[in-house]
């Protein structure tokens, strides 16, 4: 969405030739150009806040919507990396649809929980300074402020750290447990964090490797976003033209479709992105499983099924004896 927003900078209110018209008075009045041509010039406040309010609304259900198809995706994909094969997407799903919902709630809390601790942890440390009058007179407590900063910077990485920690346990070790036992994830994770007392250094090792593997996969992700960004890009911005020469205005309503446009497009670009990055998206979590089934012997059960009982052979029959030769006479 902000990057169709972005492109919508470029777009112009109207289609009046004058408004190209390069002025005599230097860069004041190209900036005055610039400014005419955004979308939302001349647009009353309340029409603006509508078309707002209702991209945000989508783009918050499309996120909702993600997060609740990657849920039950999880466990598909659990399913799809133990058993070495795919039953198929719409069998997968009637499988798993119930431990999807209570996975799904967990990422709920999970990123409600993130927002509470984000704002204790910025808001404190502003009130505080605010209270002191830091803020009011920054320049004479720049000590203070500059200090206060670095030490909230530290604050902000460890809780990034912290955060994606928990995020990593919880769909490469929780999810797997709630697939086999049946749990809520506050069972789940209660039983992950006794399994994790005994061997603390192992999991500390796997989030070292994590880290350094997701270094790596970063870079290729960001370099396949970017090749299939510029195609975009470009016919973002060619529709933009086509529209201004068609003479199509800017109001909330074609602010709310060129949102939903947008949106629609970001969700398939990120569909190709994941088309491609199909081998890390089951590397990873075959890794995690592969690590996890060595200290969790339901999931390594699972993984490493004893072989089939061969069929019982044929009982022996023992040979006829001989027909002897009848006499002659």
């Amino acid at each position: 969405m902000l990057g169709l927003a972005t492109g919508e900078l470029s777009s112009g209110g109207s289609c009046n030739g004058s408004n190209f018209n390069v002025p005599s008075s230097g860069g004041h009045g190209k900036s005055n150009e610039f400014l005419s041509n955004l979308p939302w010039h001349g647009m009353d406040v309340a029409t603006l806040a509508l078309a707002i309010g209702v991209g945000l609304l989508i783009f918050c259900i499309l996120i909702l919507l993600f997060m609740y198809v990657s849920s039950v995706c999880r466990f598909v994909l659990i399913e799809t990396v133990v058993q070495k094969r795919c039953d198929g997407i719409r069998a997968g799903w009637r499988k798993w649809r119930a431990a999807g919902r209570k996975f799904f709630l967990w990422q709920l809390v999970y990123q409600m929980a993130l927002g509470i601790f984000l704002v204790i942890l910025i808001g404190i440390p502003v009130g505080i300074a605010f209270l002191a009058g830091w803020l009011t007179n920054p320049r004479a407590h720049l000590l203070p402020l500059i200090a206060g900063g670095i030490v909230l910077f530290f604050l902000l990485v460890a809780f990034v750290i912290a955060a994606a920690v928990v995020h990593v346990f919880g769909k490469d070790f929780m999810a797997p447990v709630m697939a086999l036992e049946k749990l809520d994830f506050g069972d789940a994770w209660s039983r992950l964090l006794g399994m994790m007392k005994t061997d603390k250094g192992g999991y500390a090792g796997y989030i070292g490797m994590k880290i350094v593997l997701a270094i790596a996969a970063g870079i290729i992700f960001v370099i396949i976003f970017v090749i299939l960004l510029i195609p975009v890009v470009i016919a973002v911005v060619a529709l933009i033209i086509g529209l201004k020469g068609a003479g199509v205005p800017w109001n909330a309503a074609t602010i709310a479709l060129a949102i939903v446009a947008g949106s629609i497009a970001f969700v398939v670009m990120m569909a190709v992105i994941a088309l491609i990055s199909v081998p890390l998206a089951v590397f990873f979590p075959a890794y995690g499983i592969h690590f996890f089934a060595s200290r969790y012997p339901a999931l390594d059960a699972w993984l490493n099924p004893p072989p089939a009982p061969a069929p019982p052979s044929p009982p022996l029959v023992p040979p006829l004896p001989p027909i002897a030769p009848e006499p002659i006479g």
